[in-house]
């Protein structure tokens, strides 16, 4: 449109590149470059600010950072890699008009990158490359060039797209340069290029204010935060706005505070105008998606479209025997209610409902890893919990059953692919493509049921001895699969309670893999290991040796434990069947049983196959 008018003074930028690709560590990099944060000693990664993003070294949660560059503000978000997180993908592309596209120079355009590019284009946003770590060995930034060229083709990206600047970079050095022949010496051809090549945001500061609300936070002294980008109008401390909810409800409430930021710090502001990315309080009952106006002018913006959840597990409040002995510090479903409402209210790919006739709560997401990172952060804010087995969420068109299946990325060594393949063709997944990559790997692309990968992440590493990749992306709904194989194995379960004892887990230890330590706690209806035969076993697992009173030389064997499998959360959600549980608790995860009396589980066990 030729009357649009463009605040020439803002760049609004957006990060987009494959788990492990660097993206974190440019947006280290260019706040050094530009002076916009002072690093501490030994400091890396500073916008992995959350720990299980630092132990997990990925992007969960979005971040906003800003620089300066030749008088002009450049707004910087960091966005999440997996296809778990789309919620937050989809919502920061809205706040953006371009994007950093971060490739590999060694691995190239990885399906990751698929995902979160597809979602960029589709928004109209023109990217600019990046090719990162040039100083790798075997590096190929050339090729790379071109499969990033091919990737756009295959995603039916426009001319105008296809015709992306390339910028080659060292994320780790802090250089970037045009030519990876030339020497490169600071970051300037980066910031350059963005400064050029991304268009200003469309603003008109005299326009009725409008602002989309795309991110929620929440400040025990100022109450709920709205992030957004101001679209038009400029907005004050103190003055009364309106919120325009999704059903077209008007509600009024005045601004207390405006924040900005200024490198990774957000400061106080007296006021905001179109084309700025800050936060504002004062609004209570916003959610994502809805639109902050102007008092006299409540127009509301398109809203956001989120990707439905696919996975969902019921949480409940920790019924185990050991309950409140792990220090807990919320132990109640009271407790567990507040904490997931809160959630859902933050974070818009959750969604949250109460199971009726029982106090537990059914927790819908995008995928396992979705689910299980904010299980990952309850424990560590003193949460004890149930979960039970992730559960696909099924729709009905017609007559017809849909499931949601999964696109299937996986990059073995040669000799693995094979047993992949037979592993995959058993849970009636689809071979799409086959190629061997330019490090002579095997790339293999499937197409999937999501509950047929339930617990096949772990099967797959066993598998491939530790060496495989495996990646998955949401496709879309098809036609219901029909029955799919369970899990082989049976399970150990302890016969009840007491420390367990070295000399009858080493009895037991022929019979399957062992998941407990001896003088570890057990109780009755606790799984302590997978027994190798298909059935269940109740076994005694605190059997202390019998004394006697006779002593012959080599008549006593020495005890010797095969090491056991550490219980990480990942696995515990795999692993479990229906009638299986996971405990959580801040110090330990256990499974269990939802029967744990034996003879409890043989009568349900009996109405379930009379039913």
């Amino acid at each position: 449109m030729p009357n649009q008018k463009r605040r020439k003074d803002v760049r609004n930028i957006a990060i987009i590149a494959h788990v492990d690709h660097g993206k974190t560590t440019l947006v280290d990099a260019l706040l050094k470059q530009t002076g916009a944060y002072h690093f501490k000693d030994g400091e890396a990664t500073i916008m992995d600010s959350n720990p299980i993003e630092k132990e997990r070294g990925i992007t969960i949660f979005s971040k906003n950072a800003s620089l300066k560059y030749k008088d002009i503000q450049i707004n910087i978000v960091d966005t999440p890699g997996h296809a778990d997180f789309g919620s937050e993908v989809e919502r920061i592309l809205r706040m953006v008009d371009g994007v950093l596209l971060l490739v590999d120079a060694f691995e190239g355009p990885m399906p990751q990158t698929k995902f979160v590019l597809r979602k960029s284009l589709e928004l109209h946003l023109k990217p600019i490359l990046v090719v990162n770590k040039i100083d790798r060995p075997q590096a190929r930034p050339h090729e790379v060039v071109d499969l990033t060229f091919d990737l756009f083709c295959e995603l039916n990206a426009t001319d105008e797209q296809l015709d992306f600047p390339i910028v080659f970079a060292s994320a780790k050095d802090g250089t970037a340069t045009f030519d990876p022949a030339d020497k490169p010496r600071d970051m300037k051809p980066l910031l350059e290029t963005m400064i050029h090549r991304v268009l200003p945001p469309v603003a008109d500061p005299a326009e009725p204010f409008q602002m989309l609300v795309t991110m929620l936070d929440y400040d025990s002294y100022i109450g709920r935060i709205s992030i957004g980008r101001i679209v038009h109008g400029c907005v004050k401390v103190g003055e009364t706005i309106a919120l325009v909810k999704r059903n077209g409800d008007v509600k009024r409430g005045r601004v207390t505070k405006i924040l900005k930021y200024q490198g990774l710090r957000r400061i106080e502001a007296e006021s905001g105008e179109a084309g700025d990315i800050l936060s504002i309080a004062g609004i209570d009952e916003v959610k994502v998606g809805e639109t902050l106006a102007a008092a006299q002018n409540p127009v509301a913006l398109k809203t956001i479209k989120i990707d439905e959840p696919t996975i969902s597990m019921n949480f409940s409040h920790n019924t185990s025997p050991f309950a409140g002995k792990d220090g807990g510090r919320f132990l109640t479903s009271r407790h567990l209610r507040d904490r997931l409402q809160h959630e859902a209210m933050m974070n818009v790919g959750i969604k949250v409902e109460e199971v009726e006739g029982r106090e537990s709560f059914k927790v819908s997401g995008r995928g396992e890893l979705h689910l299980s990172i904010l299980i990952e952060t309850m424990r560590r804010e003193g949460y004890e919990m149930e979960v039970s087995r992730p559960q696909v969420i099924l729709k009905t068109m017609g007559d017809e059953v849909l499931e949601p299946v999964e696109e299937v990325f996986i990059e073995v060594d040669p000799g693995y692919q094979g047993a992949v393949i037979q592993a995959l063709g058993n849970r009636q997944a689809e071979l799409r493509s086959m190629q061997v990559s330019a490090i002579g790997t095997i790339r293999l692309e499937f197409l999937a049921a999501s509950r047929a990968l339930i617990g096949f992440r772990g099967e797959f590493l066993t598998m491939t001895r530790g060496t495989g990749v495996m990646y998955q992306n949401f496709y879309k709904y098809q036609k219901y699969k029909g029955a799919l194989p369970h899990r082989q194995l049976g399970v150990m379960i302890s016969q009840q309670e007491g420390p367990a004892v070295a000399y009858a887990l080493w009895g037991l230890q022929d019979r399957g893999e062992i998941f407990i330590r001896p003088g570890e706690d057990l109780y009755e209806g606790m799984i302590i290991g997978a027994s190798n035969k298909g059935n269940d076993l109740v076994v005694n697992a605190q059997r202390e040796k019998k004394l006697t009173n006779i002593r012959a030389a080599g008549s006593d064997e020495a005890i010797q434990l095969i090491p056991v499998r550490d219980i990480t959360l990942e696995f515990a959600l795999e692993f479990i069947e229906d009638d299986e549980l996971v405990e959580v608790t801040p110090k330990h995860i256990r499974l269990r049983k939802k029967d744990r009396n034996e003879h409890a589980r043989r009568q349900a066990n009996k109405r379930r196959l009379a039913a």
